[in-house]
């Protein structure tokens, strides 16, 4: 199963590189694939799949993840807690405004529930929300805080959050002239995002994180490897990061580095005497 998530991600990162491939490529230089079959079919896929093809190949991989480092049990728990109430939150947010603002979803994202909400972003909120948690419980633990659930749940639920820092304001900026992955039908004053939207990030995300972790019902999560996590939420960041940058809204790629990159990559930290991770 390790080897079935490894290559899960392999092809997750695959999927990443060919659809920014399209976004920043393909689509701005028609001429590369005009008049040339093949050309255009593998462009097409670059446009049109690989945005919900890459997120689903990221839940599969940090599935594959869960069940080889935590067990099938509290994979699905996590699974079901954050799918469910991040679908909740999208589908209330796509009908009312609320919790992240007004906004509606393009078609680039693949098919939609309720003709609303594409099925990969639930998905989505699931693979980074469980590498956020892992990469945060295991910078807890390794420092040995106190009232280590809670630090883990806090934390993960921040990491999370710094995502979406470079993710809305790339995948929504109208500097992107050729695609959008969702619409504001308001403004705010974060790179043109309402900063409810924040709020509501940081509030569905601690509300499935909450949940999946402690219906486990353990006191203390398994010690677990965090390579897979962090090569899954750095990447995730990354990405986000370039299709900012290439926006103009550097500042957005900066504060990913620092407010998630790097207190990701203290997870792979182990301060000096303590016993390695699995």
């Amino acid at each position: 199963m390790k080897r079935v998530a490894w290559a899960f991600t392999a092809l997750h990162v695959f999927a990443l590189v060919v659809g920014l491939f399209g976004i920043l490529i393909a689509i701005p230089h028609p001429e590369l694939w005009a008049g040339k079959p093949s050309a255009a079919a593998f462009f097409a896929f670059a446009i049109d799949k690989t945005g919900g093809v890459a997120m689903f190949l990221g839940a599969l991989a940090m599935l594959a993840f869960g069940v080889h480092a935590l067990g099938a049990r509290r994979t699905a728990i996590f699974f079901f807690a954050a799918t469910v109430i991040s679908a909740t939150a999208e589908l209330t947010g796509t009908k009312t405004g609320w919790p992240f603002g007004g906004y509606e979803y393009t078609d680039f994202l693949g098919p939609k529930l309720l003709g609303r909400v594409p099925v990969a972003v639930p998905l989505s909120w699931f693979y980074m929300g469980l590498a956020s948690f892992v990469l945060a419980d295991a910078v807890v633990a390794r420092r040995g805080w106190r009232h280590r659930t809670l630090w883990s749940i806090v934390l993960g639920t921040w990491l999370l959050t710094a995502w979406d820092l470079v993710l809305d304001p790339s995948m929504a900026a109208p500097q992107m002239q050729y695609i959008h992955f969702w619409i504001w039908h308001e403004s705010g004053p974060y790179f043109g995002m309402p900063l409810r939207n924040l709020a509501g990030w940081l509030g569905t995300g601690l509300l499935f994180v909450a949940t999946g972790r402690l219906l486990w019902r353990e006191r203390v999560a398994p010690v677990v490897p965090v390579a897979l996590p962090f090569a899954v939420y750095a990447v995730n960041v990354a990405w986000s990061m370039v299709l900012g940058v290439s926006a103009g809204m550097w500042p957005t790629a900066l504060a990913a580095i620092v407010l998630a990159l790097l207190p990701a990559a203290f997870a792979l930290v182990r301060p000096r005497g303590a016993a390695a991770y699995a």
